[in-house]
């Protein structure tokens, strides 16, 4: 993936679910620690999954409070979600937490909203999850209404801080081709998962034509923006990365085999495949992504561990092998660093 005229620099971002096995404080800390891992590393931007409900080995609930803590850690990446479940938030709240956790970051903050889908967690926040799309649809009004600091629910109240320009940080994670096509006429910028669920075909197979009507449905002045997540797990060798991903990716596999999504009795070849892994010796994923569909045409390329959950060192060192030998080849190059500014005589 190169960058082309009119078409925004290429950017590599890394996502954690925040999950572990253990201890919740460890798991918290490690996952803190891979913001500044990756921060060092020159990784463009950050991003958390919000879940209420527990996942295996953990889950973020609180995902602007992690934010928070991970801005005053790293100096450089930006800070954003995929996803913040928007039906479960209220948008003036949220808008405020956005708007504080930018100005703290100094203007970092981007933000990727959705509309889950978990019955228990819309159950327990008092949410019909039948309504999950209109819900999302209403309060991304209100959000996107506050953010630009304009009065909100017909009141003459505005957000504090007042918020930075977010017209180009708001993403919409969509999984059909009117999904994109909406998203784009809202002006948001598009983000796609790691794979696609209820679907045979190979998830960028089935992902390219939603791009293609996102692409094609795009009005605004400013050019627009793919977000694109894969589960990029590099290692010394195939064995080696299934040693660290494999028992993590079938068990998942199964679990989604029992919502439907998966079929029934699937193997660990077919999780992967399921899940649209790219994973062993870097050359490996090189030229696997390479031949990836969506990539072409994606500005950011986001790359998780997730359903896996690697030891922790394990997991540092595929995000140097990311940064150092995976992004660099398909035409990622860091940011370059803007020079501090000039301090004031004393």
């Amino acid at each position: 993936m190169t960058d082309q005229p009119g078409k925004p620099r290429f950017r590599l971002g890394f996502l954690t679910h925040v999950q572990g096995r253990g201890d919740p404080a460890a798991t918290y800390r490690n996952a803190q620690e891979l913001f500044v891992v990756a921060d060092e590393l020159g990784f463009d931007v950050g991003w958390v999954a919000q879940h209420h409900a527990p996942l295996g080995g953990g889950g973020l609930p609180s995902p602007w409070t992690f934010l928070a803590h991970a801005a005053a850690r790293t100096k450089r990446i930006r800070l954003s979600t995929a996803i913040t479940i928007l039906p479960l938030e209220n948008p003036v709240r949220l808008a405020e937490d956005l708007s504080v956790v930018d100005l703290l970051s100094g203007g970092r903050v981007e933000i990727g909203v959705g509309s889950g889908g978990s019955d228990l967690e819309y159950a327990a926040f008092g949410r019909d999850v039948t309504r999950k799309r209109e819900l999302t649809s209403e309060h991304l009004e209100v959000l996107r209404h506050a953010l630009a600091n304009e009065e909100v629910n017909g009141t003459a109240f505005t957000i504090q801080p007042p918020a930075g320009d977010f017209t180009d940080r708001i993403w919409q994670a969509v999984f059909s081709a009117p999904g994109a096509q909406y998203a784009a006429a809202a002006g948001s910028n598009l983000l796609l998962n790691r794979a696609t669920y209820g679907y045979n075909e190979p998830t960028d197979e089935v992902q390219r034509p939603w791009a293609d009507a996102y692409l094609e449905a795009w009005r605004q002045d400013r050019a627009p923006r793919i977000g694109l997540s894969r589960f990029v797990f590099p290692a010394k060798d195939k064995r080696t990365a299934l040693d660290q991903i494999g028992a993590d990716v079938l068990h998942a596999a199964q679990r989604f085999a029992l919502r439907g999504a998966f079929p029934a009795g699937i193997d660990q070849l077919e999780a992967l495949r399921r899940f649209h892994s790219f994973y062993g010796h870097p050359d490996e994923i090189i030229e696997e992504l390479q031949r990836e569909k969506v990539l072409p045409v994606a500005t950011d390329l986001i790359t998780q561990f997730n359903p896996a959950v690697p030891d922790h060192d394990a997991a540092i060192r595929a995000l140097e092998l990311i940064a150092t030998e995976v992004a660099p080849a398909l035409g990622w190059k860091p940011a370059v660093a803007s020079s501090p500014a000039p301090q004031a005589a004393s």
